[in-house]
């Protein structure tokens, strides 16, 4: 039933001339000043105004299509941005053009929150909602069912961070600490959902994989008012407090993001190491998942259990104000 597979990602400029209308389009409705819209471009700028996160996101596509065909369901494999081209409206109106009609859905968002997986899951239903109004006809979208405690997500994380570890001077491995990071989120938003719940696990399997068993999480990319209040610790703010206590090594691993995309390139790679070499504290970072052969081949585990689990009938629609499930 069904015939094709729609990933769904946050999207990211692609050159300099976008990285303000892709700010602009992230930021609609919210209360920003124009110096904050300024900073954020420049974290953009500092790496060319391209977010890697649309072609890491293509070759997760092309990755799932590949192995879907080898397991025998050739369906084509499609993505949709929820803030930048190819945007969700868009990319519906091109599957619709090609025939299909009952995508699997595939949200690139390992743990629940509003903000990511429900959030997705209404952006969806509003590019359909147009894709109805623009053409009488619909396309029904199943998503998959959550992962982030899923085996090989665990395998491909843990794989990153053993990687990153061996990197570091061997006298310092035995001695570093595993500290994973996730976006923040407001905490009223965290306590609706089962954000840090699923973080906490994924966390746990990563770090026992990893045999690191010297692990915290903390969380990174705060964007609200100061006076609000977020998930904490800030990752800047818990090295140099535990550098402070005495930490001599550090391996990030940004467990809440699948692609190495601007938040972790700036936060991260830039923000977080330049704090890491003021204070001396030795730090390494873990590769997000990216296009790692073992996550792919989760992605294709997920969409393969769709199809079998509706084999013999099509899914219930979700009736409004029913609990969802997965992310």
């Amino acid at each position: 039933m069904f015939d094709a597979v729609l990933i769904v990602s946050f999207g990211g400029p692609r050159g300099p001339a976008d990285v303000r209308p892709f700010l602009e389009r992230v930021l609609h409705g919210r209360r920003v000043s124009p110096e904050r819209l300024d900073e954020v471009a420049r974290h953009y700028e500092r790496f060319g105004g391209v977010s890697p996160i649309t072609e890491l996101t293509l070759r997760q596509a092309e990755g799932l299509r590949q192995r879907l065909a080898a397991a025998g369901h050739p369906l084509p494999v499609y993505v949709g941005m929820r803030n930048w081209h190819p945007l969700l409206a868009d990319t519906l109106r091109t599957m619709h053009e090609a025939g299909a009609r009952h995508a699997v859905g595939f949200i690139t968002a390992a743990h629940h929150a509003y903000s990511s997986c429900q959030q997705y899951r209404e952006n969806v239903d509003a590019a359909r909602a147009a894709l109805r109004q623009a053409t009488g006809a619909d396309i029904t979208v199943t998503h998959v069912d959550s992962w982030f405690d899923h085996p090989l997500f665990v395998a491909a994380q843990a794989g990153r961070v053993r990687a990153a570890l061996e990197t570091l001077p061997e006298p310092l491995r035995g001695r570093a600490r595993l500290i994973f990071t996730a976006h923040s989120i407001p905490t009223p938003m965290a306590e609706a959902s089962r954000y840090r719940e699923q973080l906490l696990a994924s966390c746990r399997l990563v770090s026992q994989q990893a045999a690191m068993t010297d692990w915290a999480l903390v969380y990174q990319s705060r964007s609200g008012r100061p006076g609000d209040p977020w998930l904490e610790p800030d990752v800047c703010d818990y090295l140099r407090r535990e550098r402070a206590a005495g930490l001599e090594a550090a391996v990030l691993c940004p467990v809440g993001f699948l692609c190495d995309h601007i938040e972790v390139l700036y936060d991260l790679d830039y923000e977080a190491a330049g704090v890491c070499q003021a204070i001396g504290l030795r730090m390494v970072r873990a590769a997000a998942v990216n296009d790692d052969p073992r996550f792919l081949d989760m992605m294709a585990d997920l969409v393969l259990r769709t199809i079998r689990r509706y084999e013999r009938g099509r899914p219930l629609p979700i009736l409004p104000g029913a609990p969802l499930h997965g992310g």
